[in-house]
């Protein structure tokens, strides 16, 4: 099978991003047999888009049936749904108001990120920097969620939050790696 990515970082960035998605399938398992289908149902409706997005990914790389345009269209917009209903419609209930406030902010900034980054029609004109500035803004919201978690006594609900909380920034983190490598078919 032909890869789109022939240099080992490359292939490396997408490796991450594939292990991530095993450990986020093997976590909300984890969940829903301990905490049950009613504690872990988020978790499922979100994994659902991370898969769409990881299957994507897989035949991006192997230069399947999917153009670079609609790789960079239906990736962006798993991303921007998963931002919208994790982070803004159902933002989890964080015990210090103005770290939810933060965390509001960027995920309403890494939101518009996305959106403008759908909305150009020359998308290679995006600079690199901004590309990878979605990437940090997504793993900020991430490290604010678990400094806050680890504030909290722990419970059975720590471990699979903590795991949780870092698959979107890892996603997000291989989409901008292929985004930043490759140009417009």
């Amino acid at each position: 099978m032909k890869t789109r990515f022939s240099s080992k970082s490359d292939i490396f960035n997408v490796a991450v991003t594939i292990i991530a998605a095993a450990v986020s399938v093997v976590m909300v398992i984890y969940g829903v047999l301990t905490l049950g289908i009613r504690e872990s149902w988020p978790e499922l409706v979100l994994n659902v888009f991370y898969i769409a997005s990881l299957v994507m990914m897989w035949m991006y790389f192997f230069k399947g049936p999917i153009t670079t345009k609609q790789f960079n269209y239906w990736c962006t917009l798993n991303i921007g749904a998963t931002v919208l209903l994790r982070d803004i419609l159902f933002a989890p209930k964080l015990e210090s108001f103005p770290v939810h406030l933060v965390c509001l902010t960027l995920s309403v900034a890494l939101l518009i990120m996305l959106t403008y980054f759908y909305a150009r029609k020359d998308w290679k004109t995006y600079s690199k920097a901004n590309l990878w500035m979605i990437c940090i803004v997504d793993m900020l919201i991430a490290l604010l969620y678990n400094i806050i978690i680890l504030r909290e006594p722990a419970d059975q609900y720590t471990t699979y939050l903590m795991v949780e909380i870092w698959i979107r920034p890892t996603i997000t983190y291989g989409l901008v790696a292929c985004y930043v490598k490759e140009k417009e078919d």
